[in-house]
């Protein structure tokens, strides 16, 4: 299965920073999973400054709306979504949509501003 999204983590000490290696997601079912209570989002270190998830270009362009597959930034506290318009829009109405029902993890809610 292809990643459709990678996760990576940077930090800073003075002028010197530091990248985590990127962790690939093949799913929004995985990325959802692990920003839910227990997943392992509350794992992320205190010295984490910056999470960048980018969504990959998709497999097949969309033709009949090609608005939908232009580049897109969209940034939650500390964490910076950015893909295919169509990808950031769905997953902010999913975050918002989860945040209601309870379903992010504290730690995730913190790290976007929400907590």
């Amino acid at each position: 299965m292809t990643p459709i999204l990678t996760v990576e983590y940077s930090c800073k000490s003075g002028d010197v920073e530091f990248k985590e290696e990127s962790v690939p997601l093949h799913s929004p079912e995985e990325l959802f999973a692990y920003v839910a209570p227990g997943g392992g989002c509350e794992s992320i270190p205190n010295e984490v400054s910056e999470v960048n998830m980018m969504f990959l270009p998709p497999a097949h362009p969309n033709t009949q709306n090609p608005i939908s597959d232009r580049h897109a930034t969209l940034q939650l506290g500390i964490v910076i979504l950015s893909g295919p318009l169509s990808e950031i829009a769905q997953t902010a109405n999913e975050i918002i949509d989860k945040a209601g029902r309870g379903e992010l993890s504290d730690g995730f809610l913190t790290i976007i501003g929400a907590g």
